[in-house]
């Protein structure tokens, strides 16, 4: 089906249903954009943020579980 008859069919049908087509495609055009920028927006790899790694030169984060003990000790107490 070619871009003319798919007009012809168009302007054959009624304006009721001329707008549920203008409709339709109006839905498919936001539907796939949307998917399109899904793809477009592919988040950095966690490992490549910033903040991951901040702390390793720390001695006291050698063991983070002792670490949030005490100050939860301290904090909380």
């Amino acid at each position: 089906m070619n871009r003319e008859q798919i007009l012809r069919d168009l302007m054959a049908l009624p304006p009721m249903a001329q707008q549920l087509v203008v409709d339709f495609i109006a839905f498919l055009r936001l539907r796939y954009a949307q998917e399109l920028s899904k793809e477009a927006d592919v988040s950095p790899a966690l490992e490549d943020e910033a903040f991951i790694g901040m702390w390793r030169d720390r001695a006291d984060m050698a063991d983070s579980g002792a670490w949030v003990r005490t100050v939860r000790k301290c904090e909380w107490s």
